[in-house]
């Protein structure tokens, strides 16, 4: 797995400070992405040592999140599992362009889990047609609780 790069944003899981790490070699490969560089096969390794080096590198982040990694969803539950382990204080999310279906083996490591492909007629995260959907995570004696949080994301049309 690699990444292409790395931002700090505050828009993209509401309410943290968020490192959004984009993975590259995206296979959905959505007509219209606003990301769509991230579909070639670009950018460094990722793994333990970068991950830490990323975080590490800036302090004041409330959560790491995974966006894109549906090449490999295993990968994405390790450093996950890893980054709860060794920064228990930091929060886990993951941008999936696959159904929610693809994404529940990974729900017990995460905090926030987007999913859904982009389609342009709906629209992104921020569109009140979205086909997409933004999920916060709460872990219980029964499995994950998931609740749609999308809502956060319509701001600009409340």
């Amino acid at each position: 797995m690699k990444y292409a790069d790395f931002k700090v944003v505050f828009r993209e899981i509401p309410d943290e400070v968020t490192l959004a790490i984009n993975i590259s070699n995206c296979p959905v490969k959505c007509p219209g992405c606003h990301s769509s560089y991230l579909a070639q096969d670009i950018g460094e390794p990722l793994d333990q040592a970068a991950l830490s080096g990323l975080i590490e590198s800036n302090p004041g982040i409330t959560c790491v999140s995974f966006m894109g990694g549906d090449g490999e969803p295993k990968l994405i539950y390790e450093y996950a599992k890893w980054i709860k382990k060794t920064y228990p204080k930091l929060k886990v999310g993951w941008y999936s362009g696959r159904d929610l279906n693809n994404a529940k083996q990974n729900l017990e490591v995460l905090d926030y889990v987007k999913v859904g492909p982009y389609i342009d007629e709906y629209g992104p995260l921020d569109s009140p047609h979205t086909n997409q959907r933004f999920y916060a995570i709460t872990q219980s004696s029964e499995g994950p609780k998931l609740e749609d949080k999308t809502k956060l994301f319509l701001k600009r049309y409340i």
